[in-house]
């Protein structure tokens, strides 16, 4: 495996979590393209939250916008996702996605 995601966990909503993405091998976030997290849902499709670029731009869908920050750790090959304001509906299980490598995921419940 060459990403793991950690961090997940329960939170009451407006609570705030750090997920973090580890990759190993050959997977490099110094060297990536495209660094991303997803989440998915209990019976919806899977949705990006959070983009950065090599150049360090990032993107968010206006869902988390302003709530979620992505960030990198490049000496220590690391993805970062913060969760703030978090919301019943941020229930998922978010995945880290680096290039072409993804994760196993990371549960995320935010109860009401």
């Amino acid at each position: 495996v060459e990403v793991v995601e950690s961090g997940g966990g329960l939170v009451q909503a407006g609570g705030s979590l750090t997920l973090a993405c580890a990759a190993s091998g050959r997977t490099s976030i110094a060297s990536a393209y495209a660094m991303r997290w997803f989440r998915q849902a209990p019976g919806k499709e899977r949705e990006w939250v959070a983009q950065m670029l090599p150049s360090g731009s990032t993107y968010y869908p206006d869902s988390v916008k302003g709530r979620f920050t992505i960030s990198r750790d490049n000496a220590n090959n690391r993805l970062f996702l913060q969760m703030n304001s978090l919301q019943p509906e941020d229930t998922a299980v978010y995945y880290c996605n680096v290039d072409a490598d993804w994760g196993l995921g990371t549960q995320v419940t935010v109860s009401s």
